[in-house]
Parts: structure tokens; C-alpha cells; sequence
């Protein structure tokens, strides 16, 4: 459908990349990764027609459409949602155009009527052929699936906020089907259950897909290839995002591999000519090795972002109970956000609080951090309870002329440079980037400048609005891994099923005024809010037994929750061992991997000693991938078991 041949661009003397070249296929589903800055954006633009490239070739077939979702949208100007996603351009758009022309032509005198309707005529098919008609209804349920509702269709666009703008365009460009969409960051500004709806369509849609997002759970639901923005240079992968990861690890180990023996030839070579470049009966052994190194073309390894752990300030231990919000009720002028609402923290509860756009999650959140006000109820906080908030806004409160180092050591003046260093550098600030000024960096250096802040404070209670915002797939893997080592009490917000997974133990869903609190990680969410969807739907689509009296239902129902909740306390420590373990035995392969291309080397076997040292570590590498697998197939027995037997009890209270 659409090649790149050889394209490159420049910014002034800086080369954002050259030599791009990738085919993008009818039917694919394409993932363009790379680091904020490497120039995703820009080659969307280029592919789009909107910016010319320095060189190279865009190939496509004649007639082409192309559908172009942007990072950022226009203002909405004074026209119903409904209307403005229904204008669309292309066939349907031309066709409805000549259409109206032809029919006010109808009604203007000495025109040959005759040749005027049988025209008409044949617009009118082609334009029922291409779906015209049912525009309408196909906007309705497009800007449904995207989360408005009915009494939204009419409004004025004006009225919408900036994600909700989104959320319109992106509604008009799928409702134009067009041959390829390219989506840049498309999930942005959409909550969970609208990316399960999208997800859902991608997979139906009939024409290309050229994406961008940090999302690793949508790349990997979406994408069946990946085309990786590296070092100005772009690689393709099959497979979605976690494919590309391992393939890429796999490459990344191999060329390590290939780099530490060319350096030991480099340096054997070096040696030579050291040693005997002064004599006369060598000169022309040594000049030719002089030239044959000059020819060498040097493996560079790509630098990997390594999970970089520092540890956190020790907070005062809290008490067993952290934070407790009592009968609160919280409105905004005729709109009554939360009545009665009841909610307790406890200590090393990880918290993701999840809910549709606007259904008041961050205005929960900001209760707890106590930096806003409620109508009624009270906020009461545990012994020794330290809070620490985080929300987009803080991004505003950097000082702009201070370096990253200053504005650090605003927040833990105490601390010493070597530490606030070492705390940088778990955000990926290294050597003398962390004397750049505050105004120079982008929105997602800023992002993660200010959430290594605030990590800076010995706080108990951590509560962060979105923190992953403007974050790359790599800062994101950062941010997770300081939240997972984070001992204190954790409750947060954010769109990224991924960081989820890793690292909540309990789920707050905020919907209807309710918050309802599920116990176990997102997975076991899902699985209570299927149970609980299956039990409230009518008796026909479940197969309910009717013969049973509502109160017997009920108790059954309420037995259920029981049982589940007890073996899901049991299975969540599990499930974690049991990561834990695949992740340590999976380095432990790795390792093993390493050693044993070693002694395929033929060069290895020079040092005696060298090579004893190698075999040991073999044997102890081997023993310990052994360990760890018997007690991976322990704990997984183990899980079978617990899962096994709560299906049991489950199928008994039926």
C-alpha cells in the first residue's frame, strides 16, 4: 500500500533521521516505536503530506486516502459534535456535495431536466453504494463506542474539553474509513473502557494501521509489526511490542557478544604494532595491520535502559490503617459528584483507582491528598501518616531558570549531590544532563523531573494523578519499577494497563457516584466485574435457574464473592513469587546463554585460569536455572492447586 525508500530530515545541523525505508501492507498493523524526540511525530507528517522530506521516495498507489489523527487538535468551533463528525471528506463528501449542486439545479428554469435527474440518479446509487445513508447512524455508534453520549451529540463542540476534542476527531477520521490511518498517540486521552472499544475496532477495521503510543498493553493487543525508530535509522520486527522487545534483547546480547571479541582482536592487533613498531624487520607486518584496523568497521551496541534502583527515603512506619474518608459528599454546583462516600487505606495497599473519563476519579484522589474541599463527611489520617500528591500541575511549579540538580535539592536540601545524582539517574538524568535548565526540557523530562522530586520526601502516602503522561514506554518502565520498590502505601491513576498489572493489589473502581473497592490485582478485576456482569444480567442470557427465590440468589451470589476473595488473598502473593522468579530465571538464562558463546570462541581457551573460572560459573549458573526451576514448577503446582480447588467450591454453591 505504501513504501518509504531512503527518507531522511533535518532540523538545521541537527539529523533527525536518514536512510528510513519500510513497506506498510493493505491489512497491517504497524507500531512505530522509538524515545520521545527520535522523530515519530515528524515522520507521521512527512507520510501525511503535511511536510516535505529532505530526501527519498513515498510510494502509493494512485487514489490513496489517508487518515491522519494528530497529538494535538483545533479548538472546537460553534458546531454539533454530530455534524461536525458526519461532514467528511472523500467519496461520500464529493458525492453528497454533487448531489445537493444537482438537486438545486432541479429547481432553476430552462435547465434539461431530464439529463438532470438520471444524473442524479446515479449519484444517489453511488452514494448509498459507499454507505451514505447510514452515516448517521454509523457516527452514533462510533462516538458511542468513544464514550459520548446521546445528549452530547447536539452540543457545541466549543463546549468539549481538549481530550474530548480528541475524541471527536478521532470519531471523524474512523467514521471516513480510510485506506490507512496513521494514529498518533490515539489512546492519550482515553480511559480503559473506551480503549477496550478501540482495540476492539482496530481489530475489525479493513484498511491499514500506522500507530504510535506508549501504551504497551494496546501496542500489544494492536500491533502485528513494529517498525523501531533507533539511532536515526528505522528496523522492522514481527510480531506486537513484546515480540520486538525480546527480538531486540536477543540482537542487543548478540552484538555485545560480537563487540567484546572484535575489542579483544582490536586490542591483540594494538599490542602487535606497540610491540614491534620500531623494528625494521616487522615494518611491513605492522603496516599492514595498521591498515587492516583502519578498515575495521567498529560494533557499537545500542545503549539499553536498565532497571536502575536507588533506595527511597525510609518514611515513618504507619499505622495499620492510613487514611479513612467518612460519610464524605463532595458536589459542584448542581452536581452531586459523591454522597456518603466510605473509603479506608491501609498500610502497603497499591491502589490503581480506575473509572470512566470524568466520573471523579482525580477529584477522589485529591480529597485524600487533602488539597481539596468537601461538603460534608471528614478525611481522617492514620499515626505517623506522611502524604506526598502528584498531579500534572506540579510540572508548572518547577522553577524554569534552575538546573534539574537546583530544583532537586529545593526539595531535600539536606541530601548530598552524589545522592541526588544517584535519584536522577533512576530517571534516566545522567552525567551533565542533570545541569540542564528546568525550560529547556520536554514535557516528558519535565514529567519525570518532578516525579523524582517528590520521590525525594519521605512520604508513606503516595498519590499520583496520571503520572504517566508525556512518559516514553522506557520512562514508564522507570516509573514502574520505582513503584514497585516503593514501601509505603500507594494510590494512583493512570490509563497504562501495564503498570497496573505490575504494580496494584487492590482496584478502586469510581463510576456513578460509587467507589468500589476490588481486592487482588487488575486481572482478578476483571474477573469479579465478568462475575458480577454475568450475575445481574437477566435469566435468559445466563441460564439462571428462576426457580430460586431473589434472597436465595442473593446469598449464593454474596457466598460466591466470599469464596473468591478468600483464594485470591492466597493466589496474589503467588502470583508475584511466581513473576519474581520468572524474571530471575530468565536473567539466569541469559547468563547462561553468554557463557556458553563464550566457549565457542576459539580464543577463549588461551588463559588456563580464565577458563577454569568459566566453567565454575557455568556450573553455578546451571544449578541455579535448575533451583529456580523446580521451584517455579513448585509455586505453579501450588497455583493449579488453589485455582482448582476455587472452581470446586465455586461449581458447589451453583
Amino acid at each position: 500500500m505504501l513504501s518509504l525508500t531512503d527518507i531522511s530530515k533535518s532540523f538545521g545541523a541537527r539529523t533527525l533521521f536518514s536512510g528510513v525505508a519500510f513497506h506498510i501492507g493493505a491489512r497491517d498493523r504497524t507500531a512505530l516505536l522509538g524515545a520521545n524526540g527520535t522523530g515519530k511525530t515528524t515522520l507521521f507528517e512527512i507520510i501525511s503530506g503535511n511536510l516535505p522530506a529532505d530526501g527519498g521516495v513515498i510510494t502509493r498507489p494512485k487514489g490513496i486516502t489517508v487518515g491522519y489523527l494528530r497529538q494535538e487538535v483545533d479548538s472546537g468551533a460553534d458546531i454539533p459534535l454530530l455534524k461536525r463528525v458526519t461532514t467528511v471528506s472523500g467519496t461520500i463528501g464529493t458525492l453528497e456535495h454533487r448531489i445537493k449542486v444537482l438537486q438545486a439545479e432541479l429547481t432553476e428554469p430552462d435547465t434539461d431536466q431530464a439529463a438532470l435527474v438520471r444524473e442524479l440518479g446515479e449519484l444517489q446509487h453511488r452514494f448509498e453504494a459507499a454507505g451514505g445513508y447510514d452515516l448517521e447512524q454509523e457516527a452514533r455508534v462510533i462516538l458511542t463506542g468513544l464514550g459520548f453520549a446521546e445528549a452530547d451529540f447536539n452540543r457545541s463542540l466549543s463546549s468539549f474539553s481538549g481530550g474530548w476534542l480528541m475524541r471527536a476527531e478521532l470519531g471523524r477520521i474512523l467514521l471516513e474509513n480510510p485506506d490507512l490511518l496513521l494514529l498518533d498517540e490515539p489512546t492519550n486521552h482515553l480511559d480503559l473502557e473506551t480503549q477496550l472499544w478501540f482495540e476492539s475496532y482496530l481489530s475489525r477495521y479493513q484498511g491499514a494501521v500506522l500507530l504510535t503510543s506508549h501504551d504497551r498493553a494496546f501496542l500489544n493487543r494492536v500491533a502485528t509489526r513494529v517498525a523501531a525508530l533507533e539511532n536515526g535509522q528505522v528496523r522492522g520486527y514481527r510480531g506486537n511490542h513484546d515480540d520486538y522487545v525480546r527480538a531486540r534483547q536477543t540482537e542487543l546480547e548478540s552484538m555485545t557478544a560480537a563487540a567484546t571479541r572484535q575489542a579483544a582482536r582490536i586490542e591483540k592487533e594494538t599490542r602487535f604494532i606497540e610491540r614491534f613498531r620500531a623494528k625494521a624487520t616487522k615494518a611491513r607486518q605492522v603496516q599492514s595491520r595498521i591498515k587492516a584496523l583502519e578498515k575495521v568497521e567498529r560494533i557499537e551496541v545500542p545503549r539499553l535502559v536498565k532497571r536502575i534502583t536507588f533506595a527511597f527515603p525510609e518514611p515513618p512506619r504507619p499505622g495499620e490503617e492510613v487514611i479513612r474518608l467518612e460519610n464524605v459528599g463532595k458536589t459542584y454546583g448542581d452536581k452531586t459528584v459523591y454522597e456518603k462516600l466510605n473509603l479506608t487505606l491501609r498500610r502497603g495497599d497499591r491502589v490503581a483507582v480506575i473509572g470512566p473519563n470524568g466520573a471523579g476519579k482525580s477529584t477522589l484522589l485529591k480529597m485524600l491528598a487533602g488539597v481539596l474541599d468537601f461538603q460534608s463527611g471528614e478525611r481522617r489520617l492514620g499515626y505517623h501518616v506522611r502524604t506526598a500528591y502528584y498531579a500534572q500541575h506540579q510540572l508548572e511549579l518547577l522553577e524554569p531558570a534552575n538546573t534539574m540538580l537546583a530544583e532537586l535539592r529545593r526539595a531535600a536540601p539536606d541530601e548530598a549531590d552524589v545522592r541526588l545524582r544517584a535519584i536522577l539517574g533512576g530517571f534516566l538524568f545522567t552525567g551533565d544532563d542533570v545541569l540542564k535548565p528546568v525550560k529547556v526540557l520536554s514535557g516528558g523530562e519535565r514529567a519525570r523531573l518532578a516525579l523524582a522530586k517528590m520521590l525525594t520526601q519521605p512520604a508513606n502516602l503516595l498519590l499520583l494523578d496520571e503520572p504517566t503522561n508525556h512518559l516514553d514506554i522506557a520512562s514508564r518502565e522507570i516509573l514502574a519499577d520505582a513503584m514497585e520498590d516503593y514501601k509505603g502505601t500507594l494510590c494512583f491513576i493512570t490509563h497504562d494497563r501495564t503498570l497496573i498489572r505490575q504494580v496494584a493489589n487492590k482496584i478502586i473502581e469510581v463510576r456513578d457516584g460509587r467507589a468500589e473497592v476490588f481486592p487482588g490485582g487488575y486481572d482478578e478485576y476483571l474477573y469479579h466485574r465478568e462475575q458480577q456482569d454475568t450475575a445481574t444480567a437477566p435469566d435468559s442470557e445466563r441460564g439462571r435457574d428462576t426457580s430460586q427465590s431473589p434472597a436465595d440468589q442473593k446469598r449464593k451470589r454474596a457466598a460466591a464473592g466470599a469464596v473468591r476473595n478468600e483464594y485470591n488473598r492466597r493466589l496474589t502473593p503467588l502470583k508475584k513469587k511466581l513473576s519474581n522468579i520468572e524474571g530471575r530465571l530468565a536473567e539466569a538464562e541469559a547468563a547462561l546463554t553468554a557463557v556458553e558463546s563464550e566457549f565457542a570462541d576459539p580464543e577463549a581457551y588461551g588463559d588456563s585460569e580464565t577458563v577454569v573460572g568459566r566453567i565454575d560459573r557455568h556450573r553455578e549458573l546451571k544449578d541455579s536455572v535448575r533451583a529456580l526451576t523446580d521451584e517455579w514448577e513448585s509455586l505453579a503446582e501450588e497455583e493449579e492447586r488453589l485455582r482448582s480447588a476455587m472452581a470446586a467450591e465455586l461449581s458447589g454453591l451453583e
